[in-house]
């Protein structure tokens, strides 16, 4: 027997419940699949526990630190991984039961759970039910990724979803990978207490983000104890009787490094090969991610892949953008495009670095004439008072228009103080209607428009 739906959306990450109740409200009979948890990566492995688990680990850094404000705790600090996962397991509850509300009060939505599996372009298995639609949206989001180096196979390991369910701290975590994820972690669990090893095949952290930064990230990782083995580019694995031997190839300190525990933190890859997508038509590139056109369209006109899975974007906010760009369009009639946004992401190291637009690197690469600043935050009051001075804020401009090209924020309170920039680039206005604002003191944004009256011809 087969059901008719007006719309079929696959996966509940950040686009697919506001999708689904947004079509439901216009009078459209819905079906959304889940075939695990509502909410995707974001609300169950990604974003809300581990930016719990960053602010956890702030607090013990600031117990250990708290002397230098002239706080005296008495006795050692003491860390409970244990009580720590139950505060995050709860926030994560909380999220996925607000999402089982809202898609409860929508009148037209239906939630089924289980594997959805495409018999055709129009039609998709759950389980023993076969569900029709003439409008179909993949929502699957990605998984991390499983390098194929060398023993990977022979040890116990660790991603960033089975990282959260521990109860105990490591003893030494080495970390594979020097991106984002692999930063975030290899801070958070320092400052929990764990040895922690960060190994990066490549010469630097965060190697996609302005060079700058980049370097800078070393140096705070490795000021808070963190051991950095970059250059490490022939990676390989094998276990030991207490843990894992992850042997590097770098030019200094020993070839291997002992730990007993390893995370994998090397690249995402999308939730596509078990959709049936062959049957519906759809193509994929080689890595299983879905192509698609500038309204998030797949080859096949009605079937649309928003999120992670569309590799447009991969975060939380180009997702829920994703939703936003689909639903104007069918419902309101609207033009919207994955091309009118502008890039912005935030690594949430602590302090964060956030980035908006181009990098320097970017922006010189583009061959425009070019105004540049940089302010460094020990120069902003707010991150004095706060005793977080370390980073720097830097504005690229194009000298001809006026206008914003890129900006990079590293320091307390640069995730927030970005959006300044940002929305002046989305207002398409030139860099003079910040250095005429008057911001409120005292803040980090306020030094924006300071930064940006500092503009020189780059050299």
């Amino acid at each position: 027997m087969t059901t008719n739906f007006d719309a079929i959306i696959i996966g509940s990450g950040q686009a697919g419940p506001f999708l689904t109740v947004r079509l439901a409200t216009a009078g459209k009979k819905v079906a959304l699949i889940e075939r695990n948890v509502l909410g995707g990566t974001c609300v169950n492995t990604g974003c809300t526990p581990t930016k719990a688990m960053v602010a956890c680990a702030k607090v013990a850094h600031s117990a250990r630190d708290a002397a230098r404000f002239g706080v005296h705790i008495q006795g050692d600090i003491n860390v409970n991984l244990a009580e720590i996962k139950a505060r995050n397991d709860q926030i994560v509850q909380n999220s996925r039961d607000s999402l089982r509300k809202m898609l409860d009060s929508a009148k037209g939505c239906t939630v089924i759970y289980g594997q959805a599996k495409f018999t055709s372009p129009n039609e998709v298995q759950v389980g023993d039910q076969t569900l029709h639609a003439d409008q179909i949206f993949i929502n699957v989001g990605g998984r991390a990724s499983t390098p194929s180096l060398p023993g990977v196979k022979d040890i116990r390991y660790l991603t960033n979803s089975t990282l959260l369910q521990l109860t105990e701290l490591p003893r030494h975590l080495i970390v594979v990978g020097g991106g984002a994820v692999g930063v975030e972690f290899s801070q958070i669990f320092r400052r929990l207490g764990s040895e922690v090893t960060l190994v990066e095949m490549k010469s630097a952290l965060v190697y996609r983000e302005d060079a700058a930064a980049s370097k800078l990230m070393s140096e705070l990782l490795q000021q808070e104890g963190i051991h950095l083995r970059l250059n490490s580019e022939c990676v390989s694995f094998s276990p030991l009787p207490d843990g894992v031997c992850v042997h590097v190839s770098c030019k200094s300190d020993e070839p291997e490094v002992h730990g007993s525990h390893v995370l994998l933190a090397m690249g995402r890859v999308p939730n596509t090969s078990d959709l049936g997508l062959e049957a519906a038509g759809v193509h994929t590139d080689a890595q299983g991610f879905i192509p698609v056109d500038d309204q998030l369209r797949t080859n096949i006109p009605h079937i649309w892949a928003l999120g992670d899975c569309n590799r447009r974007g991969a975060f939380t906010h180009t997702s829920y953008n994703d939703f936003e760009i689909v639903a104007d369009n069918l419902l309101d009639g609207a033009s919207r495009r994955v091309t009118d946004r502008i890039p912005v992401r935030a690594t949430y190291s602590d302090p964060p670095l956030a980035q908006v637009g181009m990098t320097e690197e970017e922006a010189r690469a583009t061959g425009r004439k070019l105004l540049i600043a940089t302010r460094k935050m020990s120069s902003v009051s707010r991150a004095i008072e706060k005793g977080e001075t370390f980073g720097f804020m830097k504005a690229m401009v194009d000298a001809e228009s006026n206008r914003i090209l890129g900006a990079t924020i590293f320091g307390v309170g640069g995730d927030e103080a970005i959006h300044c920039i940002l929305s002046t680039m989305y207002a398409n206005q030139p860099y003079t209607a910040l250095t005429h604002a008057v911001h409120i003191h005292p803040t980090v944004a306020e030094l924006i428009p300071t930064l940006l009256g500092s503009l020189k011809p780059a050299s």
